[in-house]
């Protein structure tokens, strides 16, 4: 039974191999996208066992997606095959050195369709982390319903619970997202911002301030991503004192593509907090692994195995 396991949908991603407008692109490559599935896979690849669940069509992206997150080590036994609805897709521009431009055709997809009875209490018996993120919920009612079931069957077996809120205001509005975010952070144990979400969030990207915010919501450790400069974090003991710091970023010469990064400091940082490191080494990991991410095309191709690591 998986340690680490993971809720969220994943689809089939075409990026353009040239570097073009996309109405002028006939040339791309075929990738699989998808923040959860990409935390999953990095921490199979650093030796942890994972799991994901999530809905995929009946139909070869499906199977595709099933076969490539599966051959990575992670369990897919908890994924659910629809016989109605298909598999999502994205298409990504290809462009050097920012963030790119892409467009989903995920609306009514499996996963958007997945629902609470379609999980599985068993699956979270022996689990040690629920990694969740704000896009799942964003899908559908019935996706928002099923995290907010996961959440409550995991802490039912004392998991904790790690979120990255990763809002995407192409889902829903910024209220919407706010308001749901905040009550899946109240659930959390840890939390993982980046700086436009801690705004969007708290109301400002003042560390102290949304630090505190986090603490008393409820978490017991906050790290607020800073892009490539690194990442803020705190930890609240248990006699109720703070330990705080800051951890610099890696250097990366050539950036080939942001997407992933974000996701790869979660696998640096749960996968480190699994091995029993420091929050801070935790941290630093994180960076490490998100300074990694960038240097390749695709989502969570550039994740290390140990050796690399």
């Amino acid at each position: 039974m998986p340690e680490v396991i993971t809720i969220g949908e994943s689809m089939v991603m075409l990026i353009a191999n040239q570097g073009k407008s996309l109405e002028l692109v006939s040339d791309f490559s075929r990738h699989l996208a998808g923040a959860e599935s990409n935390v999953a896979i990095g921490l199979a690849r650093l030796g942890h066992q994972t799991g994901w669940i999530s809905a995929i069509g009946n139909d070869p992206f499906g199977t595709y997606i099933r076969n490539t997150i599966s051959g990575e080590g992670v369990d897919t036994s908890a994924v659910t095959v629809s016989l109605v609805h298909s598999t999502g897709m994205l298409v990504k521009e290809r462009n050097n050195g920012g963030d790119p431009q892409v467009y989903y055709y995920r609306k009514d997809s499996a996963a958007a369709n997945f629902t609470p009875e379609m999980l599985q209490e068993s699956y979270f018996e022996n689990g040690k982390i629920l990694h969740i993120t704000g896009i799942f919920p964003a899908l559908s009612p019935s996706s928002k319903d099923a995290l907010f079931t996961a959440i409550k069957m995991a802490k039912k077996h004392g998991l904790m619970i790690s979120f990255d809120p990763n809002i995407r205001l192409k889902l829903w509005t910024a209220q919407e997202a706010k308001e749901t975010l905040l009550e899946i952070a109240e659930m959390s144990n840890l939390i993982l911002p980046g700086l436009h979400e801690a705004e969007l969030l708290v109301g400002t990207t003042n560390w102290e301030q949304v630090s505190k915010f986090f603490h008393e919501k409820g978490n017991q450790f906050v790290i607020m991503k800073n892009g490539a400069d690194g990442a803020y974090y705190s930890i609240r003991e248990r006699d109720g004192s703070i330990i705080e710091g800051y951890k610099n970023g890696f250097k990366v010469e050539t950036v080939v593509d942001t997407v992933g990064a974000g996701d790869g400091f979660a696998v640096g940082l749960l996968s480190a907090m699994r091995e029993g490191l420091s929050l801070g080494e935790a941290v630093t990991r994180g960076n490490a692994i998100g300074s990694m991410a960038v240097m390749v095309r695709g989502d969570y191709d550039g994740y290390p195995t140990r050796e690399q690591l």
